[in-house]
């Protein structure tokens, strides 16, 4: 083959499909890094509510529009609200991380034998709805208790394993202005703010609405079809 001819044909197998291809990347990253995205979720933090091996949609324009692969916003239209579950930049080694925002800039918080208590009032526990537990395996029900947290304005249910070590006191704190306190479900099995502070606003990437695709790594990753695209 000669030198000559191979230009021509590298140059033809650019345009007609390297390029597209490139192009058709580039665009679905900047989707997901702007607008939407999913995220596997391989640990237990934040059972009940997430179990390992889902994938929970993240809506990227709960809160603002960043930069595609960047942290800067070009426009803000809202903040988290206490009790939803988001997605952020970890403070302590930039990792992803998927928790519930419990504490907002100004309040002051702290936990006292795993009950938290915000702005000097405590939080109600009562009994857990059945439906926040619907998924939870026997070994789990077997070590761990539940509760239902009635955080204002949103309940949900929270995990403690009596039998392990933990951080079940902590505060009080004042949260930062421009910052936010989260914590996982699981509250005797979470690595959150409790040992890494709190979380810039800038730091968090948007909102986890749903349960998308779910898989049991404990049953050889057989589906487990009814959290499919179910509401968190």
């Amino acid at each position: 083959m000669k030198l000559a001819s191979i230009g021509p044909r590298v140059w033809h197998s650019w345009r007609k499909d390297i390029r597209p291809l490139l192009l058709t990347v580039l665009v679905i990253c900047s989707i997901r890094s702007s607008l939407a995205d999913w995220n596997d979720v391989p640990t237990g933090s934040m059972k009940p509510t997430i179990l390992e091996g889902d994938r929970v949609f993240v809506n990227k324009l709960a809160y603002d529009l960043k930069v595609p692969f960047t942290t800067l916003r070009l426009a803000q239209w809202g903040n988290p609200h206490r009790g939803q579950i988001v997605v952020f930049y970890s403070p302590h080694d930039g990792q992803r991380l998927v928790k519930r925002v419990v504490g907002l800039p100004g309040d002051t918080l702290e936990l006292r034998q795993n009950r938290l208590i915000l702005n000097g009032q405590p939080v109600d526990y009562l009994p857990p709805a059945e439906k926040w537990l619907r998924d939870v395996s026997p070994s789990d029900r077997a070590v761990q208790v539940f509760a239902g947290e009635q955080l204002p304005g949103r309940a949900h249910a929270v995990a403690a394993i009596p039998r392990v070590y933990a951080k079940r006191d902590f505060g009080p704190v004042v949260v930062p202005q421009e910052r936010y306190f989260m914590m996982g479900d699981n509250r005797d099995n979470s690595f959150d703010s409790r040992y890494f502070g709190t979380v810039q606003r800038k730091s968090i990437l948007g909102q986890a609405t749903s349960v998308v695709l779910s898989f049991d790594s404990s049953r050889h990753w057989l589906p487990r079809w009814r959290r499919f695209f179910s509401g968190l």
